[in-house]
C-alpha cells in the first residue's frame, strides 16, 4: 500500500499513534485541483478540505476524530466557541450524531451573515446553550460545566495537541499527493490563522515530511490571542505528544517557515472585510466555491495577494465546509 492509497498516512508514519481512541469521520484525501480564472493572476491550486468529510467537512472534522474518539451514547461533551463558531455546530453535529449530549458556551462578536446562519443551526441543534457577553466569561463557564460534570471538554477551535493530529495527518496526505503528482509542490499554502490547531499541524506535518513550504497564515482573530507565540506553543506540545507515545525524535519545526498576514483581520473577530465580498465572487465564479466572512473570505483575500508576487504555484487551502449554511 503506497502513501497515497492509506487511509491516515499519519499512522503509516507512526504505527504507535493508530492506538489513540479516533473516531472515523472523514472520507480521505481530500480533493486538489488548479483554479483559473482572469482576476487570479499566478498558478492557483486548492485543497478542497471542505469535501473532507461526506456530509460535513471542513478543518475542525479533522481534529474531532481524535478529539470525539470513544464518544457514546449517554456521553456528554462540552464545547466553547464564539456566537458563530463553526467548530461549535461541528461538535455538537458530530458529538450529537454519535449519541452524546452537548453544552456549547459562547461569546457574543460581530457577525456577517455565515456566522448568522451558524449561529442559528448552534441554537437549533443544541439544547443548552448560551451566548454570554464576553469570551472569558463562556471560557471559565465552559471549563466549570465540564469539570462539575464530568463531560469531555472540546477547546476553542479543537485547538489541542490530540485534536492537532489530525492537521498533522492532513501535512502528510498532503506530501502524498504531491509525490503520486496529483499537483506540484506549492511555494506557498495560504489558510486562515484563528486559534492555532490547523496551522501548527500542518507546520509540524511539513518538517515532519520536509517539504521545503511556507506556510502564510491569514490572522482573524485579535493579536493578542492569534499570533507565532501561540503557534510554535502548539506545535512543542503536539510534537511532544507524539514523541512520547512513539518513543521517536521529531524535527524541530522552523519558525520561518510561518509567515503571518495581518491586514485582512478586517478590526474585530467575525467582522467583514469589504473587499473580501468581491474577492469571493472571483471563487465562486471560478469553482462555485462559497466562502464565509469570517475565515475563507479573508484567508482567500491574502492568497490572491500572495499568489501575484509568487515564483511557483501557491495552494490555498479550504478549512471551510459551506454546506452547513442554511441560505
Amino acid at each position: 500500500m503506497t502513501s497515497i492509497e492509506a487511509d491516515f498516512p499519519l499512522f503509516a508514519r507512526f504505527p504507535a499513534l493508530s492506538a489513540i481512541e479516533r473516531e472515523s469521520l472523514c472520507t480521505l484525501p481530500s480533493p486538489v485541483h488548479r483554479v483559473e480564472h482572469p482576476a487570479i493572476h499566478g498558478e492557483m491550486w486548492i485543497k478542497l478540505d471542505d469535501l473532507n468529510a461526506p456530509e460535513f467537512g471542513g478543518n475542525k472534522a479533522r481534529s474531532l476524530e481524535f478529539l470525539l474518539g470513544g464518544i457514546g451514547p449517554g456521553d456528554k461533551i462540552v464545547t466553547v466557541g464564539g456566537a458563530g463558531s463553526s467548530q461549535v455546530l461541528s461538535t455538537a453535529r458530530y458529538a450529537i450524531a454519535l449519541g452524546a449530549s452537548v453544552v456549547a458556551e459562547r461569546w457574543t462578536h460581530d457577525m456577517n451573515p455565515a456566522a448568522d446562519s451558524i449561529s442559528s443551526s448552534i441554537e437549533s441543534l443544541v439544547a443548552h446553550t448560551r451566548v454570554r457577553k464576553s469570551s472569558v466569561l463562556a471560557l471559565a463557564a465552559a471549563r466549570y460545566k465540564a469539570w462539575t460534570t464530568g463531560a469531555r471538554y472540546i477547546p476553542i477551535g479543537g485547538s489541542s495537541p490530540l485534536g492537532i493530529l489530525g492537521h498533522v495527518n492532513a501535512a502528510l496526505e498532503l506530501d502524498a499527493q504531491i509525490r503520486a503528482g496529483i499537483l506540484p509542490m506549492p511555494e506557498k499554502i495560504i489558510l486562515p490563522l484563528g486559534s492555532g490547531g490547523t496551522t501548527a499541524g500542518m507546520l509540524l506535518g511539513f518538517a515532519i515530511a520536509r517539504l521545503p513550504i511556507e506556510l502564510v497564515a491569514a490572522r482573524v482573530g485579535p493579536r493578542a490571542l492569534v499570533n507565532r507565540r501561540r503557534v510554535m506553543s502548539l506545535v512543542r506540545k503536539t510534537s511532544s505528544l507524539i514523541e512520547g507515545i512513539t518513543g521517536e525524535k521529531i524535527p524541530t519545526v522552523d519558525p520561518s517557515r510561518l509567515r503571518i498576514v495581518q491586514n485582512v483581520y478586517g478590526g474585530a473577530y467575525g467582522r467583514p472585510l469589504p473587499e473580501a465580498d468581491e474577492a469571493a465572487v472571483i471563487l465562486r465564479d471560478a469553482a462555485r466555491i462559497r466562502l464565509d466572512g469570517t475565515y475563507s473570505a479573508k484567508a482567500w483575500v491574502a492568497a490572491l495577494a500572495e499568489c501575484r508576487t509568487a515564483r511557483g504555484p501557491v495552494l490555498f487551502w479550504l478549512t471551510f465546509d459551506a454546506r452547513c449554511l442554511t441560505n
